[in-house]
């Protein structure tokens, strides 16, 4: 058995590794389109309204002929912040070129891209891995084009919807650097929260603000040569690109070993089976027969331009983590988590002014534990849910006065997502005070220990460990509501016979 398409002798025993490159589609957080007035983004009650479709667009966006493109400059200024953001090289002359193919949501036959000579070029990312691991993913290019419209697939018909047809993007094309699925959710992950840092992007994964096309092929460890790659089209969920990578790997693996041979081609990804499965077969450059587009001259773009956007950065990703850790206490790994998106990263300072650097921690615990599970779980992010940075404060100093417990907090937070409203009044509301009374919780601790004498021999004999039983009696008894940390001092004290 061979790999057919490197010529290298495999057998069952072949161990494989898997080369990953990955293509991103960051929209653009402009008001208008790439080459035309239409709006950007429609706002919720537009994008839902039956009237609103295509009507968002102009004879520019639906191809009409005799019309002429002009380019935005608010695009070009956030692409090549996102290019410095990344360590790239700014091209101080681009080219637009017209990308052919024929599919119903391009009305013109062609999009507008950037081939030979994008706007950036040659940067890379340092993503950190497990073990402390940090490994360089180099950025062959960064280029700016415009969006499709949409497809609308009903019974027995399709519909074309063009309000996102012009709306501007920026493809950030990287080395088949990677080598992991880990490695490929930790580039994301970056290349995602510099992106929303910097304001080029709203971030809306459900929305398809950022979206990913992953290039997958394995080939046998000490191998040089790369093998044939599908291409795994539009997934815009960080774990969904990780489970689809894995899952390709091993469908490649089975398929070499099985003596077949991988073809290349495009699959899309079924999260509700965790597979991937056949769209069409991959094309080509040549396929696309670009040229440049005689409508649009070359983009020219000068040094003191470029200059001054790099002086406008605002604090990356990296550096607000690094000043977290610094300022607040935090540990490398929660001050990751927190800057991995701006908005997080604003929420948790917001409540940490509110509340004061005393209660840091606290609060990074809270943002990053329960909230965060719900958030996930119903597809929101901070901005769009009933969360306020001042419930946090509150939720951090009522921790830090042992008016609540962090079980209660848990219980709040819960609240506070379903309904909002005031910590405060929540916490009379359910009855959640902490019980912090020495003369209230003494004559519980006497009678448990007085009903469980068996536990009480076993802890004086040295079984130290039955001591969370007695704090769990007493705990329970209290309905969660005592201080654990006063009521193991006020146990040990019992037991002990002081």
């Amino acid at each position: 058995m061979s790999l057919t398409h490197l010529g290298i002798p495999v057998d069952i025993n072949t161990e494989f590794e898997t080369v990953i490159g990955l293509e991103v589609h960051v929209q653009l957080a402009t008001e208008s389109k790439q080459f035309s007035v239409a709006k950007s983004r429609l706002n919720a009650t537009e994008s839902v309204a039956e009237e609103s479709v295509n009507a968002n667009t102009t004879p520019v966006c639906a191809g009409h002929p005799g019309t002429l493109p002009a380019l935005n400059k608010k695009s070009v200024e956030y692409a090549i912040k996102a290019g410095l953001a990344t360590n790239c090289k700014i091209n101080l002359k681009s080219v637009f070129s017209r990308k052919h193919y024929f599919y119903p949501d391009l009305p013109k036959g062609y999009q507008i891209s950037q081939y030979d000579l994008p706007v950036c070029q040659h940067g890379h990312l340092d993503v950190e891995l497990s073990g402390d691991q940090v490994k360089r993913i180099g950025i062959t290019r960064i280029h700016m084009e415009e969006d499709a419209g949409k497809n609308v697939h009903l019974a027995g018909f399709s519909l074309v919807n063009l309000n996102r047809a012009g709306v501007p993007l920026v493809e950030v094309v990287s080395e088949p650097d990677m080598r992991s699925a880990e490695e490929a959710g930790s580039y994301l992950r970056k290349l995602y929260a510099i992106v929303t840092c910097l304001g080029v992007c709203d971030g809306n994964l459900q929305e398809g603000n950022f979206r990913c096309d992953a290039n997958v092929s394995i080939r046998p460890k000490g191998s040089t040569q790369l093998g044939t790659r599908a291409e795994i089209k539009n997934v815009n969920s960080f774990r969904f690109v990780e489970k689809a990578i894995e899952y390709e790997a091993e469908r490649q693996r089975q398929v070499i070993l099985s003596g077949g041979k991988v073809i290349q081609e495009t699959r899309l990804y079924d999260s509700q089976k965790n597979q991937t499965f056949s769209m069409r077969s991959k094309e080509e450059a040549e396929d696309y027969r670009y040229f440049p587009d005689p409508d649009l001259p070359p983009l020219m773009i000068e040094q003191k331009t470029i200059d001054a956007l790099k002086a406008s950065l605002p604090e990356l990703p990296d550096q607000k983590r690094d000043r977290f850790i610094k300022d607040f206490g935090l540990n490398k790994y929660d001050a990751t988590m927190i800057t991995a998106g701006a908005a997080l990263a604003r929420f948790f300072e917001d409540a940490v002014a509110l509340s004061g650097n005393e209660n840091a921690k606290t609060i990074a615990n809270l943002v990053i534990g329960e909230p965060t599970r719900l958030m996930n779980e119903a597809g929101l992010d901070i901005g769009s849910s009933k969360f306020k940075s001042a419930q946090f404060s509150d939720l951090g100093k009522m921790i830090a006065s042992k008016t609540i417990s962090s079980t209660a907090a848990k219980q709040i937070i819960a609240i506070l997502f379903n309904e909002g409203g005031d910590v405060g009044a929540i916490v009379d509301r359910e009855g959640l005070k902490q019980v912090n009374d020495l003369s209230a919780l003494e004559p519980l601790i006497d009678q448990i220990i007085a009903s469980n004498p068996k536990q009480v021999e076993e802890f004086r004999s040295g079984k130290e460990k039955i001591l969370g039983f007695f704090v769990g009696q007493a705990m329970k008894a209290t309905g969660g509501k005592a201080n654990p940390g006063m009521l193991q001092d006020l146990v040990i004290k019992k037991l002990k016979g002081n």
